[in-house]
């Protein structure tokens, strides 16, 4: 599709969040309904410029997977050096096919993969910072050289990668808003509660995919 058809601003970009096989029902760490949006995300990226995916890769004894932590089980927490982390079941193993983008998202104009959650001792939820809220994963200033002002995030998992990466966003100084039904939630004990209030205390807003052309 010509980019005279696509209908974003210059300085809009779509991000798709982590849309990998693991996430998938069936995969190892499977969030609900996850593939479902896959065919919107196709659809939406067609109407962008300018698309980002992110993809998480971890080494092995990552130290968000359980098997890293003596008597740990996939959902329980540890006290890291930069805070509480949430402790999963091992998921997106670099270079397996659980690590690779599901086979059905075709975005072939998409202009940056950004790997995230590489490094062992540290966990990365966001696309912007790691874990501890400081290390960059070099996304700002990206977006910053190519002007790319406006961000509309898609993809897995709500209530973890979408919602920081959306908060981080934010917080860099970047207009972020969620597509929610091109998104999935992990739906841990009060994960999506919580998502929502701390998306709204940021004056960020949620939209459905339908009301994109307003924008």
């Amino acid at each position: 599709m010509n980019s005279t058809n696509r209908e974003s601003h210059p300085t809009d970009a779509l991000l798709v969040i982590d849309v990998q096989n693991d996430f998938m029902p069936g995969g190892a760490l499977p969030v609900a309904d996850g593939d479902a949006i896959v065919p919107l995300i196709n659809t939406l990226a067609n109407k962008f410029d300018h698309v980002i995916l992110t993809q998480d890769w971890h080494p092995s004894q990552h130290i968000s997977f359980a098997s890293t932590h003596a008597n740990k089980k996939p959902f329980e927490t540890i006290e890291a050096p930069y805070g509480f982390q949430t402790l999963w079941p091992n998921h997106v193993l670099q270079h397996t096919e659980g690590a690779a983008f599901h086979q059905a998202l075709h975005i072939p104009h998409a202009e940056l993969i950004l790997r995230k959650g590489f490094r062992r001792h540290i966990d990365s939820y966001s696309a912007f910072l790691e874990n501890d809220h400081t290390t960059p994963t070099g996304l700002a200033g990206y977006l910053r050289e190519r002007n790319l002002q406006r961000l509309f995030l898609c993809g897995l998992a709500y209530d973890f990668c979408v919602r920081y990466s959306a908060i981080d966003g934010h917080n860099l100084g970047f207009e972020t808003i969620v597509i929610e039904d091109a998104t999935r939630a992990v739906n841990l004990p009060g994960s999506v509660h919580q998502t929502n209030a701390a998306l709204d205390e940021q004056g960020i807003r949620r939209i459905p995919s339908k009301n994109l052309s307003s924008l």
